[in-house]
């Protein structure tokens, strides 16, 4: 889900208009934004409420007092270091290990709650997301009919005040923003910093990083809240363990994407009626609703998996990906590296270069690869190397690493 925004300008990652594409691209990224757009890392976001309630539950078994709490902590502090060393060092810009390290933390003061409190705060936490989506579109609707009821004066006859002319200047600069010449200058602009030296990419990344950073505190710590209030509920009620009828993952998988997919689908046609303009979105679109579908859909993903998953027919293929999601972290961090070596100009230089389509062979080359890394390696060791180091730092102590094999009565490391 992340590779148009790897491999392309940033623009392009959302808005097949820039660059005039048509056919397979175009119907590539129709079916990304339709269907699985935004899923993904709500996914990836409930298996990170799970992990909470299962690391903190474990703890609770071995160690009294604030140990427990002590250890969960440290562990979430490394984790925020981590997100920064991915956002400033690897430079990924939609690094999401910060965003989860705050997140975690948060969540921590609801723990002990009951499946049924969790999603209540689920819910809440949507609205409360669905709420800032509103005010972000008025906002902008705002500027369009202030600056529009300054564009309707007779200058000839009145003066404009200051005021006016700040409004008029702000509904000008959006729309100018929104114009396919703006986007295609912006594009260029982002292909020569990322494609330029080291510290033209490095300005260019560190300063999508802070922005999506600064965006947390207001915005983004809903997002990632409502999914990991969900991920805890589920597990704590058996959901994400397949102890759930079959009959429920149907429910999900219909009632998710029957209401998600609609809502995808106006949202979607909405923004290419309007010709991929931000400014003519804006004024004519009355609500935004891409958290909700967004909501629906990954509920329906959900329940799509666990019926795969209790259907047995693709126990092959759960088989194949356990290990994966096993180094999970390793897998995440080692995209980045692996992407930043191909993608940069300090590497390969293939940003810009691929199309859209061809982004995705790219894809399943690194997926291969991690796959078959993920076999071989924890075949003789316990843990990814960056769930090592994030266990090590988590208990201040050298953990360790390699797999043990039985000698007769003894445990003896395999070399």
């Amino acid at each position: 889900m992340n590779i148009p925004g790897f491999g392309l300008a940033r623009l392009l990652a959302t808005d097949p208009s820039v660059l005039g594409e048509t056919g397979l691209n175009y119907n590539v990224w129709y079916f990304i934004d339709l269907i699985p757009e935004g899923t993904q890392r709500s996914l990836f976001s409930m298996l990170f409420g799970a992990g909470i309630i299962l690391f903190i539950s474990r703890q609770e078994k071995k160690l009294d007092g604030i140990k427990p709490a002590e250890y969960y902590f440290r562990r979430q502090l490394w984790l925020l270091v981590f997100g920064l060393i991915h956002g400033f060092l690897l430079l990924w810009y939609w690094d999401i290990l910060f965003h989860y390290a705050i997140g975690g933390m948060i969540l921590f003061a609801f723990y002990r709650l009951s499946p049924k409190a969790l999603i209540v705060c689920s819910i809440i936490s949507l609205l409360l997301m669905v709420a800032v989506h509103q005010r972000f579109l008025y906002k902008e609707k705002r500027i369009i009919s202030r600056g529009e009821t300054v564009a309707a004066i007779d200058t000839t006859k009145v003066k404009l005040t200051d005021k006016q002319k700040a409004d008029l200047s702000a509904m000008e600069g959006f729309k100018e923003e929104a114009s396919i010449e703006s986007k295609i200058k912006a594009m260029k602009k982002e292909n020569e910093a990322v494609l330029g030296s080291y510290s033209q990419l490095y300005e260019n990344r560190t300063d999508k990083t802070i922005r999506q950073q600064k965006r947390f505190g207001y915005y983004a710590i809903w997002d990632i809240l409502m999914f990991m209030f969900l991920g805890m509920a589920f597990y704590k009620n058996g959901v994400l363990l397949a102890k759930a009828k079959t009959s429920t993952y149907l429910l999900f998988f219909l009632f998710g994407f029957g209401i998600g997919v609609p809502i995808s689908y106006s949202w979607l046609h909405s923004f290419i009626d309007n010709g991929f303009n931000e400014f003519d979105f804006v004024k004519n679109t009355a609500l935004d609703l891409y958290e909700t579908s967004r909501y629906f859909r990954a509920i329906g993903f959900l329940g799509l998996v666990m019926l795969l998953y209790k259907s047995g027919w693709f126990k092959w293929l759960f088989e194949l990906m356990r290990p994966v999601g096993q180094m999970a972290f390793t897998n995440y961090l080692l995209q980045s590296i692996i992407g930043g070596i191909y993608f940069y100009g300090i590497g390969f230089g293939m940003f810009s270069k691929l199309q859209r389509y061809e982004l995705y062979f790219y894809v399943a080359a690194v997926w291969i690869f991690e796959i078959i890394l993920s076999h071989v390696w924890l075949r003789y060791f316990r843990f990814g190397p960056f769930e090592w180091l994030w266990r090590s730092l988590t208990y201040w102590k050298i953990q360790p690493i390699k797999k043990q094999k039985k000698v007769g009565n003894l445990d003896v490391a395999i070399a």
